[in-house]
């Protein structure tokens, strides 16, 4: 649109304060309006930063406070972005050391061999609460104080965006040509049929438009906000979804072999635990029984041994009296039992053996499931005979057997066998016999995959050694003097599972969704205004000036107001420019030519394009030729 160079403005050359006082208002008689449009009038909810008032004693020059202003001003502090924002970086930080530290929450044992093999660094560990980072004190503090700091910025800022949805936009300012872009034209529309396009144009664009005066005044942008408050909500409600599954949660271990089964009871459990809130009797009433562990590995190459798949299939049961069905249980794909979840999380073998006393009577005939200790599942562990074994002179006492299996033999290493390849092709067991006190009597726990033989004697060989042999399926192993033996029958396959409930995982995914759309909302959308004014000038026709402000600088404001501006000229269309006929003058006075006095006055020539005429600045106030408000000249800029 056309205007005058002077006040000419394209947004790249006002400042941040000549465009905030041109929007809040420049006149003195906006005061009342202003006052009425209190909300409307900020941009932001963000609190103002009140400073206290500097009323010296003494003449020390140091501000009066007192208890009450030291209180708001650390309230201020904590509710403000920047503390917000520290306070989660430090959470953020100080969950690292709760990731790379065992912790006891999670695996007993791991800590306990964190600390034997590291004497120097323990106290240190357990005087900073570095094995339950997520329930030491320094931790708790930060979480309290992030969650206090989020609800005291969210509370105010929503009271007043509601204001700010509740009011309407205001009025223009008296001076439209100081705001960031800015366009004029001229048009013989009458001025309420251009602001009645106006608001039709500004509706269509889904701006929030009224009139006010001889002006509309249009606002949009206000997801703006929305998407900030709902970032901020949805902090809120991670932090509560995590509280809650800390308080709330169970979770426990369980081992079972092929063909055997687990009831979801607190008695089946190998370990469990719990949040401080939670309740036994939540558990969800369901069993299920391991039909068959399937693993598949890369068979040739370079990759040959890799895991390819691994499945758990599994008849399951819920409640006491359901229906029995079917489901396979993979690898991060758990069994989801009225909101208890049954992950796959280790699998390994179990060799079946059968041990006779001197006598051939069975005493032991069981699957022992054996540790892994490498990616080719080699495995260790310790096979007991508790009860039912008597020796040759028939006294009741225990037998122990340390067992060592590899899936694969690939022969002896370093004094010891090793498989390889994960896949049982060509299954050996290692077995090494005792006999004594097993220590199962002394009411201490043990370790199922360790043998304590401090109370035990060996059984000896023909050289008078510790009593061993290498076995395949269906050998057997004949213990010294007709004490009896042990056969290895063959192998099966263990899965060890994690039952889980934890209530809040859906709220904290739902919170980390509804803060990250947030979040895009608050960076991506940009709140502005927009003021069409019409009035008609001192020669009848219709002045037309639209002028745009943006909360933040954006090069697309003088595009859009650009869109907008040629949108209302389909109704009111640019008025044609008016030429007035030139002046004619008399004719010079020749002294020597003789006078004609019939001769017509002769009009002087036009001047022609290169001469000077009237002003350009008369030229575009006048003028009919719209001028874009990217293509406008800043102002200031050289005329």
């Amino acid at each position: 649109m056309s205007k005058a160079n002077s006040s000419t403005d394209t947004g790249a050359r006002t400042s941040e304060a000549a465009a905030g006082h041109a929007y809040e208002g420049t006149a003195a008689e906006r005061e009342q309006e202003r006052v009425d449009h209190a909300a409307g009038e900020r941009l932001s909810t963000a609190p103002r930063e009140e400073r206290p008032e500097t009323e010296t004693e003494s003449g020390s020059g140091v501000p009066a406070m007192g208890v009450i202003g030291w209180i708001r001003w650390f309230w201020r502090q904590l509710t403000s972005m920047r503390v917000a924002l520290i306070l989660l970086f430090l959470l953020s930080l100080g969950a690292i050391p709760g990731s790379l530290i065992p912790q006891t929450s999670v695996d007993d044992l791991k800590v306990q061999n964190f600390k034997d093999q590291h004497t120097t660094l323990t106290p240190v560990y357990e005087k900073l609460q570095l094995f339950d980072v997520y329930s030491s004190v320094w931790f708790s503090a930060i979480y309290i104080l992030l969650f206090v700091s989020l609800i005291g910025c969210i509370v105010p800022r929503t009271g007043q965006f509601v204001g700010q949805l509740r009011s309407r936009p205001p009025g223009a300012p008296k001076r439209l040509t100081r705001l960031p872009a800015y366009t004029t034209w001229r048009t013989e529309a009458e001025p309420e049929a251009v602001r009645e396009a106006a608001l039709g144009v500004l509706g269509k664009r889904r701006f929030r438009a009224h009139p006010v005066g001889d002006a509309v005044a249009a606002e949009k942008g206000y997801l703006r906000e929305a998407g900030n408050l709902v970032f901020h909500i949805a902090l809120i409600v991670m932090l509560v979804a995590f509280a809650a599954g800390q308080l709330f949660k169970s979770e426990g271990g369980k081992l079972v072999v092929e063909g055997d089964g687990f009831a979801n009871t607190l008695t089946q459990y190998d370990d469990f635990k719990s949040g401080s809130l939670y309740d036994s009797d939540s558990l969800a009433p369901f069993s299920f029984v391991l039909d068959d562990f399937v693993g598949t590995y890369e068979e040739s190459g370079p990759q040959r041994g890799t895991p390819r798949t691994f499945e758990a299939r599994v008849k399951y049961t819920e409640g006491a009296d359901g229906p029995e069905r079917k489901s396979v249980i993979r690898v991060n794909e758990p069994l989801v039992v009225d909101g208890t979840k049954v992950y796959l999380i280790a699998h390994g073998y179990a060799p079946v053996v059968t041990v006779r006393d001197g006598k051939g009577k069975v005493v032991l005939r069981s699957s022992v499931p054996l540790l892994p200790i490498d990616n080719n599942i080699t495995s260790t562990g310790a096979i007991k005979v508790m009860d039912g074994y008597r020796d040759k002179n028939g006294a009741k006492t225990q037998l122990g057997f340390k067992a060592f299996f590899v899936p694969t033999f690939a022969g002896h290493g370093k004094g010891q066998m090793f498989s390889q390849f994960p896949g049982a092709e060509f299954p050996v067991l290692a077995l090494s016999a005792y006999r004594g006190s097993l220590g199962v009597d002394s009411g201490l726990p043990q370790n199922v995959y360790q043998l304590d033989t401090s109370k035990m004697k060996e059984f000896k060989d023909e050289d008078g050694e510790l009593l061993k042999k290498m076995l395949r399926p269906g050998e057997k192993l004949d213990l010294a003097d007709g004490e009896g033996s042990i056969t290895f029958d063959g192998i099966e396959e263990w899965a060890s599972f994690q039952i889980s409930q934890q209530p809040g995982n859906g709220w904290a995914l739902g919170g980390a969704v509804a803060a990250i759309a947030g979040l895009a909302g608050s960076l991506f959308i940009q709140r502005r205004r927009v003021w069409v004014r019409a009035v008609r000038g001192a020669d009848g026709v219709t002045v037309v000036e639209m002028a745009g402000l943006g909360r933040s600088e954006s090069a697309k404001l003088p595009e859009e107001l650009g869109d907008l501006a040629a949108a209302l000229i389909t109704t009111a269309p640019v008025a044609p420019e008016k030429t007035d006929a030139p002046e004619k003058t008399d004719a010079p006075e020749k002294t020597d030519a003789p006078e004609k006095t019939d001769a017509p006055e002769k009009p002087e020539a036009p001047a022609s394009p290169d001469a000077p005429g009237p002003s350009d600045d008369a030229t575009n106030e006048a003028g009919s030729r719209p001028v874009h408000p990217a293509d406008a000249p800043a102002e200031g800029a050289e005329k």
